[in-house]
């Protein structure tokens, strides 16, 4: 590795969870990476240190101006026994741009990755081996000097945490409803809706809350502008496939460049299946299911994958889609991606990186 990172043991290892009952993100592994940053030293003393709690100052900026970024991706173990990631290099590509608009300090090059796969194989006991689960991995930067002014921040922690998780909807794959909002909106030109700052998600609290009161599990967001163009449904890139073709929104700074969405174009292509990135009006999603056209609606994210849509619900106008049945496209889909994050096929693209040679 090109990086060194100082290791000291739990003295108090926990209990690992029942594979049958994991919930998503609630049960923690024993360790942790953290890793300092102060403007006179730049980035240092990455270390991987028993999990618990960060003493904070109150007046820590995070707290006060939300300077922060996180990722997420996921750990696997194959057959074989080889520890996985999917395509780690693109969570730190997307952390970089994301520092870079929040004017946090940027990790050196290849840090994210070796600090990631160093924590990982310390924890590898702990990845959950049944269909549906896996070890989800959320890095993130805090921006800890304890100051009150609006500017960047001098101080910094960037930490590593490990949860063993199942499925991100109880469902699985059953398909979701999904509510289309039109009051609030998610991001605009120019905004941050392009980055992962929990802001963004903070700003969703309140259609989620509606959404779950009229029976719904998720929304399905509008432009913020027009506030009639098709954008992503909640913490995933939405995917439309009429007559024969696949459309998802453009990556126009209000969408986020997701690597699940980024995979399944690709794979898309290498099938031949048409894909178009564009701008879609929610009224042209209706007409094509009028004209029996809208053949399946899927939102793809590293949390679920795929996760297949059976119904919208706009303007007090409800739309079945596929019989509410997963369509074929998403189970090919979700069947070739979990595939290669198993190490169940072969990978001729790079995307799967072992954690240990």
């Amino acid at each position: 590795m090109k990086y060194e990172f100082s290791v000291t043991k739990t003295k108090e290892p926990k209990a690992k969870p029942n594979p049958d009952t994991l919930e998503f993100g609630v049960t923690f592994t024993d360790h942790m990476f953290i890793m300092n940053y102060k403007e006179d030293k730049g980035w240092h003393d990455g270390r991987i240190v028993p999990y618990g709690p960060i003493s904070l100052d109150p007046a820590a900026a995070v707290l006060h101006y939300a300077q922060e970024l996180f990722e997420g991706l996921k750990a696997y173990k194959a057959k074989d026994g080889r520890v996985l990631l999917f395509r780690p290099d693109m969570n730190e590509k997307r952390a970089k741009a994301t520092s870079e608009r929040l004017c946090i300090p940027a990790l050196p090059d290849g840090l994210m990755v070796e600090a990631t796969k160093a924590l990982v194989e310390i924890e590898k006991d702990w990845i959950p081996q049944k269909a549906g689960t896996s070890l989800y991995i959320r890095p993130f930067i805090i921006a800890t000097e304890p100051f009150l002014g609006v500017r960047d921040a001098k101080e910094y922690l960037f930490m590593i945490i490990l949860s063993p998780v199942g499925p991100y909807y109880k469902g699985g794959l059953t398909p979701t409803k999904i509510f289309v909002e039109d009051e609030f909106v998610r991001a605009v030109p120019g905004g941050t809706g392009c980055v992962k700052i929990g802001g963004n998600y903070a700003a969703s609290l309140k259609s989620q809350e509606k959404a779950h009161e009229m029976g719904y599990s998720q929304v399905l967001w509008l432009d913020g502008v027009e506030r009639k163009y098709v954008e992503e449904i909640g913490t995933s890139n939405a995917f439309f496939v009429i007559d024969g073709e696949v459309i998802t929104a453009p990556l126009g700074g209000t969408i986020l460049p997701g690597i699940t969405r980024d995979s399944v174009i690709t794979l898309l292509k290498s099938w031949n299946i048409p894909v178009s990135e564009r701008r879609m009006a929610i009224d042209e999603v209706y007409a094509a299911q009028a004209a029996g056209k809208l053949e399946e609606i899927f939102a793809s994210g590293t949390a679920a994958v795929i996760s297949p849509v059976g119904e919208l619900m706009w303007e007090n106008k409800k739309i079945v889609i596929n019989e509410a049945k997963i369509g074929p496209l998403s189970q090919r889909l979700y069947d070739e991606l979990t595939a290669l994050q198993n190490g169940e096929v072969v990978d001729s693209r790079g995307w799967v990186v072992p954690v240990s040679e």
